[in-house]
C-alpha cells in the first residue's frame, strides 16, 4: 500500500481541542453538541476555524487553520471558543475541558448519529461506550516524510513529560481513581490505540497499513489511534497522547513544547545525529508511571535506565531547547510550562478542590468551568510574562 504524506510547512502548528457540554446549574453533562454545532455551520463557514462534533453528543471540537506560531494557533482557537459561546451561552450550556468528567456515567451519554461512530461502538461494545474522554491533539509539520519515524521514536521519549503537564483525569464516574491521567489507560484499550510502534521508517509504515486494512482492523490511516502518529493527508506528526488541557495558555504552553521538540530532532536529523530513543518497554513503563503519578512521576531516560524526577527533566528540556522556542517565536508560550511545573497541572488542582469540598465533584465540576470561563485568556497570560 503507498500512502502519500502531504507537504507541509516546517513545524506549522494544527490544534484541536475537545471540549465538554455541561449544564450551567448542576454540571452535568448535556448532549446538545449537534444543536451547538448546527446553528453555527452557516455563521462560521468561512472562519479559518472549525467547529464539530466528535463521538458523543455532549462533546464540540474546536480546530484551528495552519498556524505559523503557536499564537496563531491558539488565536484562531480563541476565536472558536467566543462564536461556540453564541450558542451556548443563551442556552444556559457551559463550556470545561478535563481528560475526564468527574462524575458523569457512560450508560447517560448519547453517541452521536454518524456511521463512523456507530461501527466503532458495534465493535468495542462496552469499552467503546465508556470512551468518556477529552484530549488536546496538536500537529506539527514536517518537511520530509524520510524525519517522520525518527521524530515519533524520539518524541516518544517526552511522552511522559506531554502526559504529565496535561494530566486532568484524576476521578472517573464519580470515583478517585488514584491517577493524574485515568484517561491515558482508559483510552488505550481501543483497537489501534496506545503507543506507537516502534516503526523505522516511512515504508514499514505502509507495510502496517496494508496488514491491518487487509485484515479489516481498519478501514484507513486516520483510524491509527496511536498517542504519537504519522497525519499523512496534512504531512504532520500529531502528539495524541495529552488530557484535555483545562486552560488555554496551558493549551499554548503544552503546544510549543511539542512544536520546539519536533523542530530541535528535525534540525539534529538535518545534522546527521542519530536521535535518542527508549526501549519499548521502557517507554510503556513511563506512560503507565506518568498516568499514576503526574508531575510527581519518576521516569526512566536513557537506555541505560537512569531515572529521574520528570518535572526535573522537563526543566533540563526546556533550558536545552529554549532558544529553539526563541526563533520559532513560541518563547513566551514556552515559558508557560513553568507555571504548570511550580503551581500544579489540572489534575492536581481538581484534587485541592475535592479535598476542600469534602469530596464534593459536583465543586470540581464548577471549578472547571470557571477555570475555563474565568481563567486569563492566552492575551492575559503572555502580557505578566513581559
Amino acid at each position: 500500500m503507498t500512502v502519500p504524506f502531504a507537504t507541509s510547512s516546517r513545524s506549522s502548528v494544527g490544534l484541536e481541542w475537545e471540549l465538554m457540554l455541561a449544564d450551567a446549574r448542576t454540571g452535568d453533562l448535556v448532549p446538545r453538541g449537534p444543536e451547538v454545532t448546527e446553528a453555527l455551520e452557516d455563521a462560521t463557514d468561512l472562519e479559518r476555524f472549525t467547529i464539530t462534533g466528535e463521538l458523543l453528543t455532549n462533546t464540540v471540537e474546536v480546530t484551528s487553520g495552519i498556524g505559523d506560531t503557536v499564537a496563531a494557533a491558539t488565536d484562531d482557537i480563541a476565536d472558536a471558543i467566543a462564536a461556540v459561546r453564541t450558542v451556548t451561552d443563551p442556552r444556559e450550556i457551559e463550556l470545561l475541558c478535563a481528560g475526564s468528567h468527574p462524575f458523569a456515567q457512560w450508560y447517560d451519554q448519547q453517541v452521536t448519529d454518524k456511521t463512523r461512530y456507530h461501527t466503532l461502538i458495534e465493535r468495542t461494545q462496552w469499552w467503546g461506550r465508556n470512551m468518556m474522554i477529552w484530549g488536546i491533539h496538536v500537529h506539527i509539520g514536517v518537511d520530509d516524510v524520510n524525519k517522520v519515524f525518527p521524530i515519533i521514536n524520539a518524541l516518544a521519549v517526552y511522552l511522559p513529560h506531554l502526559q504529565a503537564l496535561s494530566a486532568s483525569s484524576p476521578f472517573w464516574a464519580g470515583e478517585r481513581t488514584g491517577y493524574a491521567s485515568n484517561r491515558a489507560l482508559v483510552f488505550q484499550q481501543l483497537p489501534t490505540a496506545g503507543l506507537p510502534w516502534p516503526l523505522q521508517d516511512w515504508a514499514q509504515f505502509e507495510g502496517y497499513l496494508d496488514d491491518m486494512t487487509r485484515t479489516g482492523v481498519m478501514a484507513d490511516a486516520t483510524e491509527v489511534r496511536w498517542d504519537i502518529r504519522p497525519a499523512p493527508r496534512w504531512g504532520t506528526i500529531e502528539v495524541r497522547a495529552c488530557d484535555g488541557m483545562s486552560t488555554l495558555p496551558e493549551l499554548a504552553a503544552v503546544a510549543a513544547l511539542v512544536q520546539t521538540l519536533v523542530e530541535d530532532f528535525s534540525r539534529r536529523l538535518d545534522e546527521g545525529e542519530t536521535l535518542p530513543t527508549l526501549p519499548p518497554w521502557f517507554v510503556r513503563e513511563n506512560k503507565w508511571r506518568a498516568a499514576r503519578y503526574g508531575m510527581d512521576a519518576r521516569i526512566i531516560v536513557d537506555r541505560d535506565g537512569t531515572q529521574r524526577l520528570v518535572a526535573d527533566h522537563l526543566r533540563e528540556t526546556m533550558a536545552r531547547i529554549e532558544d529553539v522556542a526563541a526563533d520559532l517565536k513560541c518563547a513566551r508560550e514556552f515559558a508557560g510550562l513553568e507555571t504548570i511545573v511550580s503551581q500544579g497541572a489540572s489534575y492536581a488542582r481538581q484534587l485541592r478542590v475535592a479535598d476542600a469540598a469534602d469530596g464534593d465533584l459536583r465543586e470540581v465540576v464548577q471549578h472547571l468551568i470557571r477555570e475555563f470561563r474565568a481563567g486569563p485568556t492566552l492575551r492575559e497570560h503572555l502580557a505578566t510574562l513581559r
